[in-house]
């Protein structure tokens, strides 16, 4: 015969959110030029020399919303001749519920990268690989470093300025 007990009751946890949500993800910008191909594919097959720069943007929008975007800009160069240039700018719009205000730029500027570095990264392999390139693997950030300069720089203008009024 079935056993027809009801499990016992617990106590119904209410759920706690995240103090992020992603509300979209996308792409503002996205350029890759491929300057000199079809030359640049017979050239030597040593490794391209990269100069990678990533730069964080954020601003407010709606009801508790921010947009930040990472900008990826890489120019890869063979000797003396580039091989490729690409720039994207990729962005999330995040609702921030419950940060206080002091922990605000540390989550735009932290968390919020960390969330889209995996995508962009994407991107960016996808396009230099349909560029005719090996796929561009960027390593993994560290936001939190990238942070911390920001604030040491920013203290640095601070204390320029001061010293310059002064």
């Amino acid at each position: 015969m079935a056993d027809q007990s009801t499990p016992p009751t617990q106590p119904q946890q209410q759920a706690t959110g995240l103090p992020i949500v992603v509300n979209a993800q996308y792409i503002k910008d996205l350029s890759f030029e491929n300057p000199n191909a079809p030359q640049i594919f017979g050239m030597t097959n040593a490794s391209p020399n990269l100069d990678v720069h990533v730069d964080l943007q954020t601003r407010s929008g709606p009801q508790d919303s921010y947009e930040v975007t990472i900008v990826i800009k890489a120019q890869a160069k063979t000797d003396s001749t580039i091989a490729f240039v690409i720039e994207l700018a990729y962005a999330g719009l995040f609702t921030l519920q419950g940060v206080p205000p002091e922990a605000l730029q540390p989550v735009l500027l932290i968390e919020a990268p960390r969330i889209l570095f995996p995508f962009a990264r994407n991107v960016i392999a996808d396009v230099t690989r349909d560029g005719g390139f090996a796929p561009l693997m960027l390593q993994p950030i560290d936001f939190a470093e990238m942070y911390r300069r920001h604030i040491t720089n920013q203290g640095k203008a601070a204390e320029q300025t001061a010293v310059g009024n002064a």
